[in-house]
């Protein structure tokens, strides 16, 4: 099993916007194409309070592949894009990194 942390540093007070996006338009679209969340985070205390965590949940790299391509090029998923970012970027920069559990991981 394979984690994806993804980290969203949205533009100056848009961290709203892509909240909206995701709850209105991107989860339905995950579950159609069987993307797996395992949740989302805010910096409640702390840094960079304009950013966006959250986990995916892999089988393997090929499953993240296929399905995560899928996704981004669903066509109701760009118009969304394109229609949230109508007046200008949401999203600042996008990082991710998949993280692999350790030997004493509780999530193994």
């Amino acid at each position: 099993m394979l984690h994806e942390l993804r980290i969203y540093r949205c533009m100056p007070g848009r961290l709203a916007d892509v909240a909206r996006r995701f709850e209105s338009t991107t989860l339905a679209l995950w579950k159609r194409h069987g993307i797996r969340q395992v949740g989302f985070w805010t910096v409640y205390i702390g840094q960079d309070s304009q950013d966006l965590y959250y986990l995916l949940e892999w089988e393997n790299l090929a499953e993240r592949e296929h399905k995560w391509n899928a996704f981004a090029s669903d066509p109701e998923w760009l118009a969304a894009k394109a229609e949230t970012e109508k007046n200008g970027p949401i999203v600042a920069a996008i990082s991710n990194q998949i993280l692999v559990p350790t030997a004493f991981s509780a999530m193994r």
